[in-house]
């Protein structure tokens, strides 16, 4: 099943903050068509629960490390459920 779809949580570390991390997996996502939504944590970490095919999730986390100032040093993933009928992916606060 190449286009099985799969949601996933996902923290970022790394210098992942102040540097557009957000609005680029903002931009991706929208590019791929994938849904979810991208937040800051206090301790300096990135969160994102993001859903779509699997090939495509990791192609816009590829994505993300081609950033200019964005630096990942780690990903922590981990599959949950998907929601139905989710329409598009946000950065919050």
């Amino acid at each position: 099943m190449l286009f099985e779809h799969e949601r996933r949580h996902i923290i970022f570390s790394g210098r992942v903050q102040g540097v557009g991390f957000r609005y680029r997996a903002y931009y991706l996502a929208k590019e791929y068509n994938l849904t979810g939504w991208v937040q800051n944590l206090w301790n300096g970490t990135v969160e994102m629960e993001v859903q779509g095919p699997k090939l495509v999730i990791d192609k816009m986390i590829k994505g993300l490390g081609k950033g200019s100032f964005i630096r990942i040093d780690q990903v922590d993933s981990k599959l949950i459920p998907l929601k139905e009928n989710e329409k598009g992916f946000r950065p919050l606060n």
